[in-house]
This record gives C-alpha cells, structure tokens and sequence, in this order.
C-alpha cells in the first residue's frame, strides 16, 4: 500500500485530479486528507521529503500560544486551543499533556502570569488539558531541580500539547493513503500548466529517483510549500512580488541531566521580548527557539553563532546547571513562512501567525501561515475555498474526529517505541522474524536496526537523511551518533531497496555533509 512502485503506478494511471497540492509539510499534508476524506481524487507532490523544511524543526509544541494571548490575539489562540484538543484525541500516539512551569523572580509575576493563565485555561473550553495555578517556591524547586533558585519566589503551572512533529507528517501521509490520496515523496514540481484563458489547470513534476518527467492535469492546484511559497508563485507569474519573509528559529538539543523532571520550563519574556523554552523531548531537552528574520531561505538552513549565544546565555541565567556548547547533542534551524513586513519597523513577533488563503488570477490557490497545531483548520478552510469557488461538489469537512494513522487511545513513554503506536506491533514482529534487528543503532541510542526496515518498507522513507532524520529521529537527538550509524543505516536501504554499493556510498557521503550542520562547532 505504502510502496512507491504503486503509487507512482497510480500518478501514471490517473490523467486528471481534482486536487494537487505542492508541498509535503504539515499544511499540505492536512489539505490532502482532508480533501480524500471528501471523496476528492487528490495527489500531494513533495519535492524532497515529507516534513523536511519547517515541519519538522518546531519546537515540539501542539499549542494556543502563550505569547499570542500576551500581545491580545484572542482569536488566534482560541482557534489553537480548540485544535489542540482535537489532536490529543486524534493523534493520542504522538501528542501528549505537557506540564509547563513558568518560574517567577518577581512577587508581580506570580500574579500577572496567573491570571493571564487563567483567560488561556477559559479558552480552551471543553478541550482543557488542565487548570493552571500559582506553585510555591518549595513545590517549584522540587519539581525543576536544575532551576536557579537565587530570588525565586514561586512559579506558575499550566498544561499544554508536545508531540513528535515529523512523525506526525508521516502519520499523516499514510492517512492520506488509506483514504484514497495519492501522496509522492522525492517529486519535485517544476512548473504550471495553464488553459489559453491563462487558468492553471496542472503541474509539470519531475521524480527525483529516475528522473522521469510528468504533466499531471488537476481542477485545482495549491500552494502549500512554506518559506518556498514565491517560488511557486513566480512559476505563476513571473513578476509576483515576495510575498514570504523567512524567519528563522534555532533550537539546541541537551541531555535529559539539564531537565531531569516532567516538567517542561518556559521563560515568557528574554532580554529581546521573546519566548524561550526548554522542554522534556524523547529523554532528551530541547532549548529554543530564537527569531531572527532572513532575507533568503534554504532546505537546510544553518544556526548563526549568535542565535546559539542567546540560547545559552538566557538557558543559564535559569539553570543552576550550567550548559556549555560542547554539551550541545544536536542543534536544528527551521525557517517560518513569514508574512513579508509591509515597512522595515515591523518585527517578526508582531507579524500575525494567523493563516491567509490567496487565489491567483490563474486561480491557483496559496496557503500561508499558521502553525503546526491548526493545520487542520487551514486544511478545512483551504478545501472550503475551493468548493466556493465552484472548483469541487460540495462535501462535508471529516477531519474532526478522524484518527491519524497509528492512533491508540493512550501515550505510555515507558517505552521509546510508543510513538509507532498500533504500529508498534509490526516493529515487534520484524525483531521477532529477525532477533538481529533488535540491536540498537548505537550504544547511545535506543533505537533499533528494526525501526529503520519499517521506516522503508511501510513509512516511504527513502534515503538515509529521511530514516534518521525524521523516521528514527536521530539527527535530532544525538548529531554525532547519526553520522556514525550512516552506514549501518545505508547497508540496510541498499538491501531493501535493491541498490549497489555506489548507491550507498553516495548516500553516505551526502547525508554527513547535511548531518554536520546539526553538530556544534
């Protein structure tokens, strides 16, 4: 069902769609099963892999959006909160209730955040993950023993979302499978197909692995590819002016030793006015993000030595265990597709991180903005907007209780294995077919030789880079143990794959020269 050969078999087969989306994150992943839950013939193209740009370098947060409520966008958070809810349910293999402690250094604080906590607690409605409330000072050391306790007063507790983001995507591409979609990974569209009344009415996609070129005609084409949004849009209209501002966000990944409790930390406001986080992640601690606008973007963009300088530096003016760069495991830069700031004054944290849907004169549609947690919602209204334009019949929306493949009702993280959830079965299986592909990747690690067969045979992952860094999420996690494991990792896609020994080599080569940007100089 997951094999390339058939779906690629599918793409030949079908000469016109009513759907095609460009773009594998999560908004183009949630426009594809909302749109084949429809009933709609849908294909998603991805020019690398799914989740390789933004999607899978958030913070590991499903939320409403603390900062938000701050700067009084209620709507945005609102919305949020609701969606946030319905991914706990849906997806309850990789989305969990995360404690968050907000230490406070000022009497003022305790009561500023509570009560601001408090509107975020109203908000969230049926779909509470929890009330907040003010700790004392010996309840916030005992839960944070890392935390600096020079002039603690207290702090203030509240509940929000964490999860797996690229595991998520993938979850999500096999959903689109199950329900009808056609979703292709390693498919890179190259231009627009138009009628003679200049109407977009398909794509010219090239796949990446034979290099075999196709025209594909679809009712409706979108838009959904992030920081790269322009590129698509000048394919349209080579004059389009930009549209997107990329914003990038840094984060750095440390041992469990730096957070050692359940509990995650937020800081609400650094020197410069944002957020900073540090929260409990695969037992290990992720510390970000920063925000720093760009003027160019890339699939692999790079942290500045500055970024890394604030995360550290703010980190350890709340640790009493001090972090240094050398205990930095791993460390990922992700880019926000930004709306462009209309005047130089306007700073990425006024920019509104609410969504925005824009049709062409060609009629190809955009989706831009938003974030992981809502991209349900994007996806309704970007399905919405096409039936209103008398693209498509009329058909209900079904995502709102539609469980994500792998859903199973509950998160027990006794195990690394939970976040395969029904799946996990299947892991099991293979080791107990082969014993050998128990073994663990790397003495560090606790992922196995197993995860990385099912990751190619049922997950469509097709290159090292895609197994570990977003099937097994070891480039994540542990920079230099992935690069150690790359050719344990490549032997067994050469042999799943029926590849030769050049192949391997190949992989190899490139995926250490992507790797070595995750590891701190």
């Amino acid at each position: 069902m997951f094999e390339r050969d058939i779906l690629v078999g599918q793409l030949k087969n079908n000469q016109d769609w009513d759907v095609i989306i460009i773009g594998g994150g999560a908004t183009g992943l949630g426009v594809a099963l909302d749109s084949a839950t429809r009933g709609y013939k849908t294909l998603l193209l991805e020019q690398v892999d799914f989740a390789k740009g933004t999607s899978s370098r958030s913070t590991k947060l499903v939320h409403g959006g603390v900062r938000y409520l701050a700067q009084g966008n209620i709507d945005l958070v609102r919305e949020a909160l609701y969606e946030r809810g319905l991914l706990l349910k849906n997806a309850s293999h990789l989305v969990s209730n995360q404690s968050f402690i907000i230490p406070n250094y000022r009497w003022w604080d305790n009561f500023f955040y509570t009560a601001g906590l408090k509107v975020y607690d109203f908000l969230s409605g049926k779909l509470s993950f929890g009330s907040s409330k003010r700790i004392k000072k010996k309840e916030t050391i005992s839960r944070l023993s890392t935390l600096s306790i020079d002039k603690l007063k207290g702090g203030v507790l509240y509940h929000d979302g964490q999860f797996d983001d690229a595991r998520l995507a993938v979850n999500m591409a096999q959903s689109c499978i199950e329900n009808g979609a056609t979703v292709l990974n390693h498919f890179k569209v190259k231009n627009l197909l138009k009628t003679k009344d200049n109407i977009v009415n398909g794509v010219v996609a090239v796949d990446t692995e034979t290099s075999i070129e196709y025209k594909i005609s679809g009712k409706t084409i979108i838009n959904a590819t992030g920081v790269f949004t322009d590129e698509v849009l000048k394919m349209d209209n080579s004059s389009a002016k930009d549209s997107i501002r990329p914003s990038q966000g840094v984060h750095l990944v440390l041992d469990k030793s730096f957070l050692p409790g359940d509990d995650a930390i937020m800081i609400p406001k650094t020197d410069d006015g944002r957020v900073l986080f540090l929260v409990p992640w695969h037992n290990r601690v992720v510390v970000g993000t920063t925000d720093t606008l760009l003027n160019s973007h890339s699939l692999e963009p790079k942290a500045l030595d500055r970024e890394v300088d604030f995360i550290i530096s703010t980190a350890n003016r709340y640790l009493h265990k001090k972090v240094a760069k050398e205990d930095v495991l791993s460390i990922f830069a992700g880019l926000r597709p930004l709306a462009a700031p209309k005047d130089k004054s306007e700073t990425t944290k006024e920019i509104s991180r609410s969504h925005k849907i824009i049709v062409s004169d060609s009629e190809l549609i955009t989706i831009t903005g938003g974030k992981w947690t809502t991209y349900r919602k994007m996806a309704q209204d970007t399905v919405n907007k096409m039936i209103e334009m008398n693209k498509l019949p009329y058909a209900e929306c079904k995502t709102q209780d539609l469980l994500i493949h792998g859903a199973n009702g509950s998160v027990d993280k006794s195990h690394h294995l939970y976040i395969y959830g029904t799946d996990r079965k299947g892991i099991e299986q293979i080791i107990k077919d082969n014993p050998s592909l128990g073994e663990r990747l790397h003495e560090r690690l606790e992922f196995t030789k197993a995860e990385v067969i099912w990751a190619i045979r049922h997950e469509m992952a097709r290159t090292i880079e895609d197994v570990l860094a977003r099937r097994v999420r070891v480039l994540f996690l542990d920079a230099k143990a992935a690069m150690e494991i790359a050719p344990i990792v490549g032997e067994l896609l050469r042999a799943e794959l029926d590849k030769s020994k050049d192949w391997r080599a190949e992989q190899i080569s490139e995926f250490i020269s992507i790797a070595d940007h995750y590891v701190l100089k």
